[in-house]
C-alpha cells in the first residue's frame, strides 16, 4: 500500500525555521517526482516546492523562494522542507505529493503555524 507521511510541523515565532519530512512507504520515493504542497481553511492547496526524480532538481512558488529548500539524500530517505524565515502567511497544513502511475497520493498533512 502506497503510503506517505509528513512530520515536522510545528508553532515557531516570524523569522524561526522548521524542517519538514515526507516518508514513503509501498513504493521507493526516488523513482518519483515528490511535490510539498499547503491550504489554508477557505483556500485551494497550493504547490509550494518540487524535487524531481531524474537528477533531484528543485522548483519553488514564489512566494518560498530564497526562504524553502526541499532535498533529497537518496532514493531511499525522506523527503525533506526546510523552511527559514517563516512568516505568519506561511501558516498553513503541509501535504507531501506524489503521482504514481496516474494516481495521486497524499499525506494527512501536518500543521505549520508561525506566529507574529
Amino acid at each position: 500500500e502506497v503510503q506517505l507521511v509528513e512530520s515536522g510541523g510545528g508553532l515557531v515565532q516570524a523569522g524561526g525555521s522548521l524542517r519538514l519530512s515526507c516518508a514513503a512507504s509501498g513504493f521507493s520515493i526516488g523513482t518519483y517526482n515528490i511535490g510539498w504542497f499547503r491550504q489554508v481553511p477557505g483556500k485551494e492547496r497550493e504547490g509550494v516546492a518540487c524535487i524531481a526524480k531524474s537528477d533531484g532538481s528543485a522548483y519553488y512558488a514564489d512566494p518560498v523562494k530564497g526562504r524553502f529548500t526541499i532535498s533529497r539524500d537518496n532514493a531511499k530517505n525522506p523527503v525533506y522542507l526546510q523552511m527559514n524565515s517563516l512568516k505568519p502567511e506561511d501558516t498553513a497544513v503541509y501535504y507531501c505529493h506524489a503521482m504514481i502511475l496516474g494516481v495521486a497520493y497524499w499525506g494527512k498533512g501536518t500543521l505549520v503555524s508561525a506566529s507574529s
